[in-house]
């Protein structure tokens, strides 16, 4: 009887020190699979978020999560400072990364920063990618030239419109679930070279006439549009229509 109780408080003990060797080898992997990658430390969703939520009534439904350097979405925070006196624009859902384009500044901010339409004027948007917009770097109440090109043969350019009002700018991001490639060349706590490159499409508005409005809507339709920033007083004259039959004659 006695063997038997022994046998069986043996078996027990080396269950135990079964479980504690598995246990301690499933967190050595996870830390020898993390140390041979580098990693970033985001903040991430615990709970529901609703739209409109202030960022500073977030400390207690978020916290710091570390994350392979690949897996981290672009824009993704990692201090609540970051968005601080913006409100969520979107419903946030547990688990989800959290990031900077979910924010934006309270709508009674944004009416207060609003640029005034003139009367008798309309507003009216284009979708155009960064590098047409001098490098997304136009902002509202800034004024922009217009220069449009036909598609068709002989492509003509030509600036059509001049110091044009911008009303609202808005820079395209990426996916929130998308992940930056990694550069396996690149070294470890490496410093990015130059400025960084603004990433897809702006939404520009602009405040125009009715003719002005009809002649920006024309010029998207039927070919390509740059815009210019282009400031009160820069001389209008001197423009002319480009042909290839111009430039190189």
């Amino acid at each position: 009887m006695r063997s038997r109780i022994i046998a069986a408080v043996a078996a027990i003990l080396l269950a135990i020190v079964g479980v504690v060797l598995l246990t301690g080898y499933v967190v050595g992997a996870d830390q020898r699979a993390m140390a041979g990658m580098k990693t970033t430390s985001v903040l991430v969703v615990t709970g529901p978020v609703k739209a409109g939520t202030p960022a500073k009534d977030l400390a207690e439904l978020v916290e710091p999560k570390v994350l392979p350097a690949k897996a981290v979405a672009p824009g993704a925070l990692t201090s609540l400072e970051d968005v601080a006196g913006k409100v969520a624009t979107a419903d946030l859902v547990a688990g989800e990364q959290l990031l900077a384009n979910r924010f934006d500044a309270p709508e009674k901010e944004k009416d207060k920063d609003a640029v005034e339409v003139p009367e008798d004027m309309q507003e009216i948007s284009i979708m155009l990618e960064s590098q047409r917009v001098v490098g997304s770097t136009i902002t509202a109440g800034e004024t922009v030239g217009v220069f449009t090109t036909y598609h068709d043969s002989p492509k003509p350019t030509h600036q059509v419109l001049h110091q044009a009002l911008v009303t609202r700018v808005e820079v395209g991001l990426p996916p929130s679930n998308a992940a930056p490639e990694a550069d396996p060349e690149a070294e470890e706590g490496a410093e990015p070279e130059g400025p960084a490159v603004p990433e897809g499409n702006v939404l520009v508005t602009l405040a125009l006439s009715a003719p002005d409005a009809e002649v920006l809507v024309w010029s998207q339709e039927i070919g390509t549009i740059w815009l210019s920033r282009e400031p009160e007083g820069t001389p209008r004259g001197g423009t002319r229509t480009v042909t290839e039959g111009v430039l190189f004659r």
